[in-house]
């Protein structure tokens, strides 16, 4: 995946190449500022009309995610097809990509 490669680069440039443990709770801080942005734009979802997630956080959260993929050594492309193919599997067995769990 050439974002993959791109954030791989940008980090070793950078100098912020870490361990996954690192990498990973840093994702979860970024899934956490989209989820804020979510709550506080929808008045905790009681205006879901008025969702607002700022690009930035999606971005943020994607460029960590794929510090996580590549501090593990996991193709995301790769990873990518894998997740898809599961879903469409699960559709086709039970009508919905859902794990039930």
């Amino acid at each position: 995946m050439d974002e993959q490669q791109r954030v791989a680069a940008f980090a070793e440039r950078q100098g912020i190449e870490s361990d996954p443990e690192y990498h990973i709770l840093d994702l979860a801080a970024e899934v956490g500022e989209i989820a804020a942005d979510a709550t506080k734009s929808t008045g905790w979802g009681a205006k879901p009309d008025d969702l607002d997630v700022a690009d930035d956080e999606i971005g943020d959260a994607l460029f960590s995610l794929l510090l996580v993929a590549e501090s593990l050594d996991v193709d995301a492309g790769a990873a990518l097809t894998e997740a898809i193919e599961k879903y469409e599997r699960r559709i086709e067995e039970t009508g919905s990509a859902s794990s039930g769990g």
